[in-house]
């Protein structure tokens, strides 16, 4: 496509077309504006959805089913010869990124955003350079996005080999079923795909520094989720410093205890322990954009760095590492830069972790509500408790709302239980809008569904619950 050294302007160059910089690119040249998109990978779409959230939930979904039908028995259906072909899941799960990445391509062509291939670097205020396989590229521009996203954190004794030692991008793509897999971080990346293995038949093994799981979350989401892993055969090993793997045939993951030293056997070893902003080699000190002691881009709330015209959005900025996040300060920064009154002003940010079962969450929780000085009152239903969770085999976990116990407004929403994610968007929107807890309980929810238990503690908060005894 570039042949030598090429120069050329536009009113906005986007860097980074992940979640967040798509996104900024298509709606800013919805906007009008002249828009270069840039990025150094061949497929548009960022770590989301080629490595990250979109295949590893068909891998969730593939490994689900395959679980469901192991204990289909009990709904008088019985399955013989159940098999697990890795090779057609992965592929499977290729085609719906291939499906998608292709859909990005296709918008951002439609919408007239110019797509360059390479690695930028801010020359200055107002250009910078693009190393692309044909030469440098040189870009004039009126304003600049920064959404390069972030990528796993890298750990001492871990060599990461992409075969031994993997991140969560090769974790997708593994060639065969491993006997043991040892997970370091309990986050949300190693508890979804440690619960795949497991359920595809991996011996699977969570180390995790922290004495508890969730600690930021109810403890009752600790709870049902330390109950479900103990039920899928994850040993987890809460408290513990991973020190080093010792190769082998099996190797040896080395940890250190609050007691004593803990070694166990893997053949694949995925380091889930946290991610880091990539904002190193974009020349952001020679034009002199703040960035904290993390690395992570200084912005406002209409997603403005430290230098006018150049703006940051997506995990790069830091808060919560969420492609829904990055898709609203995309929306913000292109309706800035096109004279618009934006600003990313959100009441909540919902956020999913798509275990067995799954969690969902969003606005404060109990105890965030009550260090905010406020006087709380929460309700919660239990799934055992609901036809449709009975009717789904799903009676694990609940729905608990938190509430002003004066006012009656509505505080925050946490759920853990099949399908919550698919309605914690209803909690956020009553959250956006400022309800309270009457608002929620007056709607009407259909009948039977999961949803319906959102109503029913937000009833028990009340005291008004009638499928369950009040407090």
């Amino acid at each position: 496509m570039v042949v030598g050294s090429v120069s050329r302007g536009c009113q906005v160059v986007v860097i980074g077309a992940g979640p967040g910089g798509y996104v900024a690119a298509i709606r800013a040249a919805q906007l009008g504006k002249d828009v270069i998109l840039i990025e150094k990978d061949e497929r548009l779409g960022g770590v989301c959805l080629n490595v990250g959230c979109i295949p590893s939930k068909a891998l969730i979904h593939a490994s689900d089913l395959a679980e469901e039908v192991r204990g289909a028995a009990n709904l008088g259906i019985t399955v013989a010869g159940l098999t697990v072909d890795l090779p057609t899941m992965v592929k499977w799960k290729d085609g719906i990124v291939r499906r998608l990445t292709g859909g990005v391509k296709f918008l951002c062509e439609k919408n007239g955003v110019e797509v360059v291939r390479g690695r930028a670097e801010l020359t200055s205020d107002r250009t910078l350079s693009v190393a692309t396989e044909g030469g440098q590229v040189a870009i004039q521009f009126e304003a600049a996005i920064i959404a390069t996203g972030s990528r796993p954190m890298a750990l001492d004794g871990f060599p990461h080999d992409g075969e031994t030692i993997i991140g969560s991008s090769e974790a997708l793509s593994l060639p065969k079923i491993p006997e043991r897999m040892v997970v370091i971080g309990a986050g949300y990346i190693g508890l979804e795909l440690g619960s795949v293995y497991a359920k595809l038949g991996t011996k699977v093994s969570i180390v995790e520094f922290l004495p508890e799981l969730a600690p930021a979350l109810d403890p009752e989401v600790a709870k049902a989720l330390g109950k479900r892993l103990k039920q899928l055969g994850i040993g987890l090993h809460l408290g513990h410093r991973a020190l080093r793997f010792e190769p082998g045939n099996p190797g040896v993951v080395v940890a250190q205890g609050p007691e004593s030293e803990l070694r166990v056997e893997a053949d694949v070893v995925m380091v889930s322990t946290g991610r880091v902003p990539n904002s190193e080699g974009l020349g952001l000190d020679a034009i002199g954009v703040a960035t904290d002691d993390k690395g992570f881009i200084k912005v406002n709330d209409k997603m403005q760095t430290s230098v006018p015209g150049i703006y940051a959005i997506g995990d790069v900025v830091g808060g919560a590492l969420l492609a829904h996040k990055a898709y609203q300060e995309a929306k913000v920064a292109a309706e800035v830069i096109a004279g618009h009154p934006a600003a990313f002003d959100s009441a909540g940010i919902p956020a999913v972790i798509y275990t067995d079962p799954e969690v969902a969450w969003v606005g404060l929780s109990e105890q965030q509500a009550r260090e905010r000085g406020h006087n709380v009152v929460t309700g919660t239903f239990p799934f055992a408790a609901s036809g449709r969770a009975m009717s789904l085999g799903a009676t694990e976990g609940f729905v608990k709302a938190i509430g002003d116990a004066e006012s009656k407004q509505l505080l925050g929403i946490v759920a853990v239980g099949r399908g919550v994610s698919e309605f914690i968007g209803e909690a956020t929107l009553a959250l956006e809008m400022g309800a309270y807890l009457e608002d929620v309980g007056l709607t009407i929810h259909p009948h039977p569904t999961m949803s319906e238990a959102l109503q029913e503690a937000v009833e028990a908060a009340l005291g008004k619950a009638v499928h369950m005894m009040n407090k």
